[in-house]
């Protein structure tokens, strides 16, 4: 039977546990497997966003000869933002070590990681969970705790205000197509100079209800869609468990108007990571308009180390009863220009 001094090898040090938990398979979430947050590591534990201003005016015509009007330079502003702390804990105790038999080859060591790994395996989808949630929250502007308050609201940080628009897809006669139309070149507008690849629509799913039965929406099915392809669920990957949706987008969802419109599925507990009745209408392709940073642990072991996704660490508890294993991650969610991403509503 393994003893609990097993804890005390290398195995089972802060270096070994991290790697553990950052090999753990990877939990689908929908934001990940689209890519439009770019991962890194800093060795502080706050980073700086230099915020520069770029105002483009018309240039009123001029006589040759004289002097042009002089143009003032942008003001520069730098704002700290902090990252969040998400520490997760787990006890494994005597007796779970004690009831443990040796099985075929395996060591004591092996079957005592096992018990250790499938821990840090639950503490990391909780922590993936909340990673999902939070990156909702920054997409949207505010990235909120699970409680339901603010950590950062990123139109306070960049002097930004919410880009939101009602589509009235409680009324047949709306027409949807110039109302897409109009929040594409809202969305266009604030972007300013930069390039997109694309538009998707991450919806509620009350919202993609609405839009699919809309009398405009439905046309354009009866219309270019085949039987065959109407009989599968075109809510989007998020909504089917990862099949992919068709009709136009093999990413998931479908395509209308030039946009994608997916179904996103993102709730725990009581708490949906899209508002009931909202959808959010994103620029894909577009660059550092999302960011990941991570910062690292409050360990020791980690000062001014760069960042990794996740960290775990153990630690004996009084009397030698059991091992305290904790999981943490320490990120900073941003969404570099909030305003750009359109907050859609049925009416």
């Amino acid at each position: 039977m393994p003893a609990l001094d097993i804890f005390q090898g290398d195995a089972f040090g802060v270096v070994s546990l991290t790697k553990a938990i950052n090999d753990v398979p990877f939990q689908p979430k929908r934001l990940a497997q689209l890519g439009w947050f770019a991962e890194e590591g800093v060795s502080t534990t706050s980073m700086m966003i230099e915020r520069q201003g770029t105002n483009i005016s018309l240039v009123a015509a001029g006589s040759r000869g004289a002097p042009a009007k002089p143009v003032g330079a942008d003001k520069r502003q730098l704002v700290a933002v902090p990252s969040v702390h998400l520490p997760q804990r787990a006890t494994i105790n005597a007796d779970e070590v004690q009831n443990v038999r040796a099985f075929g080859s395996e060591t004591d060591e092996e079957l005592v990681t096992n018990i250790v790994n499938k821990r840090l395996s639950k503490l990391r989808r909780n922590i993936d969970a909340t990673i999902e949630y939070q990156r909702m929250g920054a997409l949207k502007g505010q990235v909120l705790d699970s409680d339901g308050s603010l950590l950062l609201d990123l139109f306070q940080v960049f002097g930004l205000s919410k880009t939101a628009l009602a589509l009235a897809l409680n009324v047949d006669a709306t027409k949807l197509r110039s109302k897409v139309v109009g929040a594409k070149r809202t969305m266009e507008q604030k972007l300013g100079g930069l390039e997109y690849s694309g538009i998707r629509v991450l919806c509620s799913a009350s919202f993609f209800d609405a839009f699919v039965d809309h009398p405009a929406v439905q046309r354009a099915y009866d219309n270019f869609q085949d039987r065959a392809m109407l009989q599968q669920d075109l809510r989007g990957p998020g909504a089917n468990n990862g099949a992919g949706g068709g009709g136009g987008a093999p990413s998931g969802g479908f395509m209308w108007a030039g946009v994608v419109w997916e179904e996103y599925r993102g709730k725990v507990g009581s708490t949906d990571y899209i508002a009931d009745g909202k959808a959010h209408m994103v620029p894909e392709g577009v660059p550092e308009l999302f960011s990941t940073t991570f910062v690292p642990a409050d360990y020791m072991e980690t000062v001014n180390t760069l960042g990794l996704p996740y960290y775990a660490k153990q630690e004996m508890l009084d009397f030698n009863k059991g091992v305290e294993v904790e999981a943490q991650s320490n990120p900073i969610h941003l969404c570099t220009r909030p305003d750009a991403i359109v907050e859609l509503s049925i009416s």
